[in-house]
């Protein structure tokens, strides 16, 4: 039998012992516990990447802070000659996976240790680590864990990581202070941290501590992790100061050799950045001084009821109830049961169509309902031995039955969606000519006074500027917004804001178009 047939059949047990431990678990326990095995295939597309950014015949000392059963340290044998190899150590705190682990590779060069990576002593003299770290969930951390982890964060790499930051954040920080001088890391990790706020720390990270090397995005319409509903990422950096002009290689799908699309971005410009995900599809922002959506609207996120099934009727319930009309408001319905993208009013003001949901909302005292409306007290009192007003947000209400003011916005967007929709558009504008209010299934979009007045003074102004919001290319919006595994894209109301729309401002006279923050100061800076 020959090496390469050796290594191949250790890999094919590996991978079957994995698959069995994995059987031996539940999912929600998997989940909590962020174990996800690395598939043998993505393992050595990595390790064979990780032998590029090393010079040749170097010896390598390997480490792996989360090994479970060693998907990388196998890949790591089949990729590397073993005159190479002059060490190898794993950690796993989980007995399930990292007990058998040990009698699997009992006879190999890997060291094992079932421990809590997260308490050891580090030992800087490791020149490669390669590290799929566990994805736990910051609520699924204990305040005294998070309170340590982020004292010998701090202490090991200088990363100040929020309490939103998930176990990964730690892991990644912690292994600095075991890497040697001019040593390689690659991570595979949820590609998150890129665009949300907790990510900021790890950005700053690898921008000022090490140098960036290559940030290869997977295309989230091929989820790498079947049981884990992320988007997933492989970050390469040497621990070395970065240069000056120092540029970083960005990629997207396919895999880390042939990836589908590539960029180089400067450290500079990524400094300024908010949201990586944007490369390699994107350009570097323009410098301030295009306008965008935020100098013409204000965004919000339509309303949260508390229960949508209990607060959002029909109308044929509404009159099969009994209930008063007049102490519900028209509520458009979700995405899926609007066929157009304009809404069109009956003469009440109510959306014409063939769906027409209404949302309770009254700021009537309870007594005074009793009195005039036994019906909807009756509703009330039966929303009540369900626990309704208990709820968070109904109980912190004035009235657990009442909603928060969100007029009728003229335009809303949704904020989820598909990259790969049949439309080929991820995010809808709708033109609300309705009196209709929305749930938190849309962002509500209101001019802000100059733009109010425009339309006021002339209100086509309002359709022409939805046409031009729906002239926005698919591209400029998923690159403010943040994606999940299966390709789904989300976007918030201040990622909404950011999206330049210069055409707007030439609707308006000169004397009511919006001043920026660069034509105040005179400044280039990037926008945000």
């Amino acid at each position: 039998m020959t090496m390469a047939q050796t290594t191949n059949t250790i890999e094919t047990e590996r991978a079957a012992l994995q698959s069995e431990l994995d059987s031996k678990k539940t999912q929600a326990e998997r989940n909590r516990l962020g174990q996800f095995a690395t598939p043998t295939a993505l393992a050595q597309d990595i390790l064979r990447y990780a032998r590029t950014l090393l010079p040749e015949r170097t010896k390598v000392r390997f480490l792996d802070p989360a090994v479970g059963t060693g998907s990388f340290y196998s890949a790591f044998r089949s990729v590397f000659p073993c005159e190479q190899i002059s060490e190898a150590l794993g950690f796993e705190i989980d007995p399930h996976y990292g007990a058998p682990a040990v009698r699997f590779w009992k006879d190999s060069d890997l060291t094992m240790k079932l421990a809590d990576f997260t308490l050891e002593e580090p030992s800087p003299r490791f020149n490669l680590i390669i590290c799929n770290p566990p994805y736990v969930r910051h609520h699924h951390m204990k305040n005294g864990d998070k309170h340590r982890l982020q004292l010998r964060t701090q202490q090991a790499s200088g990363l100040k990581i929020s309490g939103l930051a998930g176990l990964y954040c730690h892991f990644l920080g912690l292994s600095h202070a075991w890497m040697a001088g001019g040593g390689i890391a690659g991570w595979l990790i949820p590609s998150e941290f890129m665009d949300v706020n907790y990510g900021r720390a790890v950005k700053r990270y690898l921008l000022d501590r090490v140098t960036l090397l290559h940030v290869h995005r997977f295309d989230p319409n091929d989820v790498q992790f079947a049981d884990a509903l992320v988007s997933s990422a492989v970050v390469w950096f040497r621990n070395t100061p970065p240069p000056e002009d120092h540029e970083v290689t960005f990629t997207f799908g396919g895999t880390l050799f042939e990836p589908k699309l590539s960029r180089k971005v400067s450290g500079r410009a990524l400094s300024h950045e908010p949201k990586w995900t944007r490369f390699p599809v994107s350009d570097v922002r323009s410098h301030a001084g295009i306008p965008t959506i935020a100098d013409f609207f204000k965004i919000t996120r339509g309303l949260a009821t508390g229960d949508n099934s209990y607060f959002i009727l029909s109308e044929e319930d509404i009159k099969a109830r009994g209930l008063p009309m007049e102490v519900f408001t028209p509520v458009l319905p979700s995405p899926r049961y609007l066929t157009e993208d304009e809404v069109k009013a009956d003469k009440n003001g109510d959306p014409k169509m063939e769906r027409r949901l209404y949302l309770l909302d009254t700021k009537l005292p309870e007594e005074e309902i009793k009195a005039r409306f036994p019906a909807l007290y009756a509703y009330l009192e039966d929303g009540k031995s369900r626990g309704l007003h208990e709820r968070y947000l109904c109980a912190h209400r004035s009235l657990w039955y009442g909603q928060e003011n969100r007029p009728p916005p003229p335009i809303v967007c949704t904020y989820l969606g598909r990259g790969d929709a049949k439309s080929g558009r991820p995010f809808r504008f709708i033109l609300n000519n309705s009196r209709a209010t929305v749930a938190n299934v849309y962002l509500a979009m209101y001019p802000n006074p100059i733009l109010a007045s425009a339309i006021k003074r002339d209100p086509s102004l309002i359709r022409r500027i939805w046409q031009i919001l729906n002239e926005i290319t698919p591209a400029q919006l998923l690159s403010e917004g943040r994606v999940y595994g299966g390709g789904l894209h989300k976007l918030e109301p201040k990622e909404l804001a950011n999206v330049p729309v210069p055409q707007i401002e030439t609707l308006l006279p000169q004397q009511e178009r919006p001043v920026r923050q660069a034509e105040l100061f005179g400044s280039e800076l990037i926008a945000h």
